[in-house]
């Protein structure tokens, strides 16, 4: 006799994010980074999510349920330089951007009041740090500023863009040409990347 009944269990496959976590039944879980953008198999059960990658387990988490969205992180699955967001909090974010710049505070603060939930906001302030952590803190306040100039209730979407397109780096009559040119061409006032496009 088997030392333990027989579980029913499904299997499904997912790809890991760039947060090294995958999406699974509207749910996060996390896997070892350096995984990230590869394709896994994962087993579910009634009380467990199993990882495995070429038919070898690299992460297991109790299975969540109740409301959309929820991660389950293991801290040994971060790269070094986001263990410090274990304790990620609305505190921490606009300690974090009052420390960073006032635009960049302006962008918290409009962020987490435009969702419905500050788990959503959150992220997406975590997307903000990330993009701190890739281009640098004075580019990223050079971007909010523009972003602002926009509009009042920038996305971290519209940041990415300006980023990318490197607006931030243009001078102030330098970036307001390019807009202009955008308008004539596609019909805006306001420019591409205010509606999330690139200039081109």
């Amino acid at each position: 006799m088997p030392v333990s009944p027989y579980e029913i269990a499904a299997w499904k496959k997912a790809t890991v994010q760039y947060d090294y976590h995958i999406h699974l039944d509207k749910m996060y879980y996390s896997v070892p980074y350096d995984y990230i953008k590869h394709q896994v198999d994962v087993r579910l059960t009634k009380d467990i999510v199993e990882i495995f990658y070429n038919h070898f387990r690299i992460a297991s988490h109790k299975r969540l349920y109740g409301e959309a969205g929820q991660p389950s992180t293991n801290p040994d699955h971060m790269p070094d330089k986001h263990k410090q967001f274990i304790n990620f909090n609305r505190e921490y974010v606009l300690d974090w951007a009052n420390s960073a710049g006032m635009h960049i505070l302006a962008t918290v603060r409009s962020i987490l009041s435009s969702y419905k939930t500050e788990k959503q906001g959150l992220k997406s302030c975590l997307g903000l740090i990330k993009l701190a952590d890739k281009h640098s803190i004075e580019r990223l306040e050079n971007a909010c500023e523009r972003a602002l100039a926009y509009t009042p209730r920038p996305t971290l979407k519209s940041i990415q863009t300006i980023l990318k397109t490197g607006q931030d780096k243009l001078p102030t009559n330098d970036l307001e040409k390019t807009e202009e040119k955008a308008g004539s061409s596609f019909g805006f006032t306001r420019g591409a990347a205010y509606y999330g496009g690139e200039i081109k």
